[in-house]
Formats: C-alpha cells, structure tokens, sequence
C-alpha cells in the first residue's frame, strides 16, 4: 500500500473501514468516551501520519502517558462529536463531521471507560495549537512505523488471562501501550492492510488503569 498523503490514500482507508463489521461489545457498565485517530500529511516528505500526543506528567489521570486526543462524552454529544471537540480542545484542530472516515471496534479499559475510536481526515501538514493543560507534546506518527513487523509487542499479563499489548513506535522514542496501543494497532490492520483483527481482549499494564 502506498502511504503518500492523498486522495488515493483517503479512499482506501475509507473503504476499508466501510467494509469492516465492527464487534459488539457490552458496555452498560461502562462510561463513553471517544477518541480521534487522525490522518495527516507531514508536510516534508509526503508520506501520512498520525497524530498522538503524550500526557503532562501533573495530571492524576493516566500522567504522562501516550494517547489519541479524546475524553468522555458529554451528555446529548454523539461520540463523533465529542472526538471532534476534543481534538479541537487537546490540539487546537477544528474539524467538521465531513473528515470522518469510519470508526473501529470500542475498547473496555480498566479505568471503567469504554472508547470509541473515529478516523478522521486531518488535512496537509494542519497548524497545531496544543493546550499545555492536556498534552506535553505531540508526535506525528509515519505510517511506514505503524506497518512494521515489529508490531504488535506482547508480554503475559499479571492480572487476567490475555496478553498486555504493546507496540514500538521509533517516533516517540519507546514503547505505547495499550489502550492507545490496541487502537493504533487495530487501526494499522484495518485501515492500512483489510484485515479483520480484534483487539478489545488484549490487557493494559497496571499503570495505565488509573
């Protein structure tokens, strides 16, 4: 597959993840929250990206660890509207409901969270405007990263039965775990390769449940 930020990009995306059965998952005991996973151009050598961002270390929820932009859903919001406002309030990037590509399956987390991931088309190389509140520093994340072999990194769990999953990204300098690492992962196997992998089952590690 070819990664060049474009038109042909954006279809191909698009119609993979039209042709992708989400799972269902039951989430009454949890509480909605909705994450983007934005496409962009870098803007140097053509080739998309994603956008992540890592948490300041001050917050009592999840410091200083990777994430998607994103957070609970407001009453009366639609999950593709509270990933759109967050994005717009994390980073400072305004979308309409018009970039959204499609979504992936809802992760459970330990937290007491059930997330939502909505693809979304972020533009070439868009200006960014990160609140210091909510996020330490952005990466942008080349798919050629996300299509690696390397991916994903599993280790037994301590607590359940499945496997904590985790995936090494060179551009943040280690390792991302999961929750954010099953999404990205999922996201490279179904956007970027049709496939139909499922990844709600994989363990996060003790301090992301916090």
């Amino acid at each position: 597959m070819d990664f060049s930020y474009g038109a042909d990009l954006r279809r191909q995306v698009s119609e993979r993840l039209d042709a992708f059965a989400r799972a269902p998952l039951d989430t009454r005991a949890l509480r909605a929250a909705a994450v983007a996973v934005v496409i962009v151009g870098d803007g140097r050598d053509g080739e998309a990206c994603m956008l992540l961002t890592r948490r300041p270390d001050h917050l009592n929820r999840h410091g200083g660890q990777f994430a998607l932009p994103g957070g609970r859903v407001d009453e009366g919001e639609t999950l593709v509207d509270a990933a759109l406002r967050e994005l717009d309030e994390e980073l400072g990037l305004t979308l309409g409901a018009d970039a959204v590509l499609g979504r992936l399956d809802d992760y459970p987390t330990r937290s007491g969270f059930c997330i939502s991931p909505i693809v979304m088309w972020g533009g070439e190389d868009p200006a960014l405007n990160p609140d210091p509140n909510e996020v330490a520093k952005i990466f942008h994340i080349p798919f050629s990263e996300l299509d690696s072999p390397a991916l994903p990194n599993l280790i037994d769990s301590t607590a359940g039965e499945h496997p904590v999953m985790s995936v090494p990204l060179p551009a943040t300098g280690g390792l991302v775990y999961a929750p954010t690492a099953a999404m990205i992962y999922q996201f490279r196997e179904v956007a970027l390769r049709g496939a139909d992998t499922r990844v709600s089952h994989y363990d996060q590690p003790e301090f992301a449940w916090r």
